[in-house]
């Protein structure tokens, strides 16, 4: 992938800066709260948060811990700008680059827990399976993932409520999500003990938390 092949914040929907007003109608407090707690972190940490945005997630997991070593990663400029100017005293590093060539800024097995949020959605399957693969790469033996991000939509309603997503970031790459197939492509990069561990119904259709581990 290049620099420049990704996929907008809002996608299609609205600009860039909008985006932390835009994203609380998805109960983000409830699902960033439910994300930090199954990371769970320690002061002894490293924690990379894989298309960090607007930096919201990765803040909050320096604020729970802050001797935990926090690096947010995307490749969007402009989002970055807004993480950083909202950092205050946190201890977090902000890089830009892609997800799936992690291992080229961080290192292979080099981090104790990867994190991403609403990221998987908005990418191709051979995206997704590349962040994927990028994130295990990154991880070291025993390390954790934890996702966030719209999963299987079980009920009519919120199959109706994801419409607002998918005409934001397109049906192409964002049924999948939708289908369920994150659980399986999780297991497809080579993650262990995989399980759904909480769903949060939203305005925009269900957001699933997902937890696995690396040998």
């Amino acid at each position: 992938m290049s620099e420049t092949a990704f996929t907008p914040a809002l996608g299609r929907f609205a600009p860039t800066r909008f985006y932390d007003n835009v994203i609380t109608l998805t109960r983000e407090r409830l699902w960033r709260a439910l994300v930090a707690m199954h990371v769970a972190p320690r002061p002894d940490d490293v924690i990379v948060d894989v298309g960090c945005g607007t930096g919201s997630l990765a803040l909050l997991l320096s604020r729970v811990e802050p001797l935990a070593q926090v690096v947010g990663v995307d490749p969007d400029p402009d989002v970055l700008a807004v993480a950083r100017r909202k950092t205050g005293a946190a201890r977090v590093r902000w890089l830009t680059g892609m997800g799936d060539t992690l291992a080229q800024s961080l290192g292979p097995a080099s981090v104790g827990t990867a994190v991403s949020s609403l990221v998987l959605h908005q990418c191709p399957i051979a995206v997704k399976q590349s962040v994927l693969a990028s994130m295990f790469t990154v991880l070291r033996p025993g390390g954790k993932l934890v996702i966030a991000d719209y999963g299987l939509q079980r009920t009519r309603l919120m199959r109706l409520a994801f419409r607002t997503v998918q005409f934001a970031d397109g049906k192409q790459d964002t049924q999948p999500n939708a289908d369920g197939a994150l659980p399986v492509l999780i297991t497809g990069a080579g993650f262990r003990d995989v399980r759904e561990a909480e769903v949060v119904c939203t305005v925009s259709g269900s957001i699933s938390v997902y937890v696995a581990r690396r040998d």
